[in-house]
């Protein structure tokens, strides 16, 4: 099967939709797929082996000076591919994070637009060398916010085309009001030529078939699939005490770590809790370097500067020893989490999790059996969590073991491939 996969690059970030997708592209290959992993805007960024082409389409800088100026709506495809360099994508992505929701808004809205946007030109690439060189059976979006092109390559490639549903309403809920609907009807409009849908959890179909106006019937779920080489090793259980609380994910607002630092913080002063330390690490981009020194700073204000440890970033290795080094992991999301690689993650190297009772999570512990579910955005129901994992042992490493298990046996790469494939077989007769 011939399947070109088109995801978008982060802006030099860890994103999981990226990390998800060069799982998927790497496993199909493996299964003698003529799988392509197509990267749009920037270079895709992960912690595994990166198997994306080497030519990134709708280029960053491309993008945004077509919507800025009329005169790179005209200027020749050489001189765009100049610009579409890869080490010039990758340093102009570090200035990504600075773009103004405003300016943020107009452009999504222009791509969606599709072949009556600025980025008309960059539609017109894609479609002739997919037409032309590719010649996919298959095409896969990786999210709905790249559904602009999908009149263009519908009509040149002549082939089905699916969407994967991997959180575009996060970003879509960002925008300025005024964008927002414009573009959220726009995706609706474009979701009716798209074939079919593929959700990364069952909880997310239910929503986006809502969001988007989609009938449930159209999208399929496959839930996330690790690469499991490197994980699962032995480690010493448990840990402590001091018992370690861990949290692994992008360090921002959004993922809860100000949940997780206040919980952190109740648990330490409640008289009669176990000792314990929390070690915080993933990606932390420029735009939030301040939030965590906030949060550092209030953890020394309570005494507690010497129980915290930050560590940057690390790659795959160094992550799964972060990993095994842990008694518990949480990432208390205030958004509803579609996916959970980090959960995942956790599980399939013997860490029990505490999570959040909202988004996808509730199905993946109810299928691992992986961890406890306290009160969404509630500190206090967050310490009583920890605290009940860190010392109920006999119960969190019954809880660590059956997740451990489930991850290796259901949620692996080579499972979440074969799924997709069956899926893919409904739209190629």
């Amino acid at each position: 099967m011939r399947i070109a996969y088109i995801t978008a690059g982060a802006a030099g970030m860890f994103c999981g939709s990226c990390m998800h997708d060069n799982t998927l592209v790497t496993a199909l290959s493996a299964q003698g797929h003529d799988a392509l992993l197509i990267p749009t805007y920037t270079p895709i960024r992960t912690d595994e082996p990166d198997v994306s082409y080497k030519r990134v389409f709708f280029g960053g800088i491309n993008v945004y000076l077509q919507q800025k100026s009329a005169l790179f709506r005209h200027t020749p495809w050489g001189l765009d591919r100049l610009l579409d360099f890869r080490p010039l994508l990758n340093w102009a992505s570090r200035f990504a994070f600075r773009t103004q929701a405003e300016v943020l808004g107009e452009l999504t809205v222009s791509m969606l637009k599709g072949e009556h946007g600025h980025q008309r030109k960059e539609v017109e690439k894609l479609a002739d060398w997919l037409a032309a060189d590719y010649r996919p059976e298959l095409i896969h979006l990786t999210n709905v916010l790249l559904s602009g092109m999908v009149h263009e390559i519908k009509r040149r490639v002549g082939v089905p085309v699916l969407g994967m549903l991997q959180g575009d309403d996060v970003f879509l809920e960002s925008l300025p009001e005024r964008f927002k609907g414009e573009a959220l009807e726009l995706i609706r409009d474009h979701c009716k030529e798209i074939d079919g849908f593929i959700a990364s959890s069952h909880y997310y179909a239910d929503f986006m078939a809502d969001y988007l106006k989609i009938p449930r019937d159209r999208i399929d779920v496959v839930h996330p699939g690790l690469n499991l080489t490197g994980h699962g090793g032995p480690r010493r259980s448990p840990n402590g005490p001091p018992y370690t609380i861990g949290y692994f994910a992008r360090m921002c607002p959004e993922k809860g770590l100000h949940i997780l630092v206040e919980a952190f913080r109740i648990l330490r002063q409640t008289p009669g809790n176990p000792p314990a330390r929390l070690r915080v690490s993933g990606w932390l981009g420029e735009n939030n370097r301040s939030y965590w020194q906030k949060l550092e700073q209030s953890l020394h204000k309570a005494g507690l500067g010497d129980s915290v440890e930050h560590t940057e970033s690390p790659d795959h290795a160094s992550k799964v020893r972060f990993l095994q080094s842990l008694d518990v992991l949480s990432v208390p999301t205030v958004y509803r989490e579609p996916k959970g690689l980090y959960v995942l993650e956790a599980l399939a190297n013997g860490v029990p999790v505490v999570q959040p009772r909202h988004g996808s999570f509730p199905e993946l512990i109810e299928a691992t059996g992986g961890g406890l579910l306290v009160n969404p955005e509630d500190p206090q129901d967050l310490a009583r969590g920890l605290r009940e994992a860190l010392t109920n042992l006999e119960q969190t490493q019954a809880m660590a073991l059956k997740g451990k298990e489930a991850v290796h046996k259901q949620f692996n790469a080579e499972t979440m491939a074969g799924k997709t494939v069956d899926i893919y077989r409904k739209y190629l007769g």
